[in-house]
């Protein structure tokens, strides 16, 4: 078994991009990612090795992000209206920005299912994450491609 430190630096700064994936607000992603590493410090020593010690970081992350995202839906908040500009050349951080926006507003199972894509994971440990069997995370990685394609489209970055 790893210790803390060395899973925290291997593993933070992808929990960060998949808790981006789900909030789109870094601060809010950082404390995310830092409740997750929490919870994966206290309970390190109980891990029984039934899966891959990534795949059980992820788990706790996403987790954490489909709570926080169930108490933001508690809760009364104004909305201020986002928009990049239209301008033919964006910069890198603008695309950026608007796919972590475009995620956001995708369904929660394929917004987690897409995070763990961008970081690389196979997709049978997708599915162990998710808890769906391998063909339906592959169709699901499909469809939410599609999605994701057409809301680039509509915004002019693939034309």
């Amino acid at each position: 078994m790893q210790d803390f430190e060395t899973i925290y630096t291997l593993y933070s700064p992808q929990i960060f991009r998949v808790c981006m994936g789900y909030v789109n607000d870094s601060e809010q992603a950082k404390d995310l990612t830092q409740e997750t590493f929490i919870s994966v410090w206290k309970n390190l020593s109980s891990f029984r090795n039934e899966s891959k010690i990534s795949t059980w970081i992820y788990r706790i992350a996403t987790n954490n992000c489909l709570r926080a995202l169930e108490v933001g839906k508690r809760m009364v908040k104004t909305e201020l209206p986002l928009h990049l500009p239209d301008i033919p050349d964006e910069s890198p951080e603008e695309r950026l920005r608007f796919l972590y926006r475009a995620i956001s507003e995708l369904e929660e199972t394929e917004r987690i299912i897409i995070s763990l894509l961008l970081e690389d994971l196979p997709q049978g440990e997708i599915a162990d994450i998710v808890g769906l069997n391998p063909g339906t995370v592959r169709v699901r990685i499909h469809r939410i491609k599609e999605k994701l394609a057409i809301k680039f489209r509509e915004h002019g970055q693939f034309e």
